[in-house]
């Protein structure tokens, strides 16, 4: 045995030190939260955001834009993404399980087909909503839109 070789016993070690247990302590007497005030208070908690009595953050920036409630948000599929999945995958149909099984869009988003690309193949094309130029570019394809 030897100086290197010495350690604590388990679990002696590591304590967190007792607050407020008598002046042979160290920390007796205000039990270290200082002389009066908010904080040497029993059930004191500080507010979320709190910064010591000056104008918080969150107050002293200004409220910036406008969100709308009532915005119905779509996800955009070019016509180009569905001329790739009808070559690659040999599909005449086309909808909204078909673009969430091959990944194109996620669960629950609405969809709307936009008319970006060219379309060569004949879809039979189901989605949310549809611009212009994406139902011209279907039916000059020969396709059919249907929407939900």
């Amino acid at each position: 045995m030897k100086l290197h070789n010495l350690k604590p016993a388990p679990g002696s070690k590591g304590r967190e030190k007792r607050i407020g247990r008598g002046e042979g302590s160290g920390h007796g007497g205000t039990s270290t939260r200082g002389h009066k005030g908010a904080q040497a208070r029993s059930g004191y908690s500080r507010k979320i955001g709190f910064e010591g009595g000056q104008m918080p953050i969150q107050r002293r920036l200004p409220k910036v834009g406008f969100n709308n409630f009532t915005r119905v948000e779509y996800f955009g599929v070019n016509v180009r993404t569905l001329q790739n999945l009808a070559e690659k995958n040999n599909l005449s149909v086309i909808d909204i399980d078909v673009l969430r099984n091959f990944g194109v869009v996620k669960n629950n988003e609405l969809v709307k087909i936009l008319g970006d690309g060219e379309l060569t193949a004949k879809i039979d094309v189901t989605a949310n909503a549809f611009s212009k130029s994406a139902i011209e570019k279907i039916e000059k394809a020969g396709g059919k839109v249907t929407t939900i």
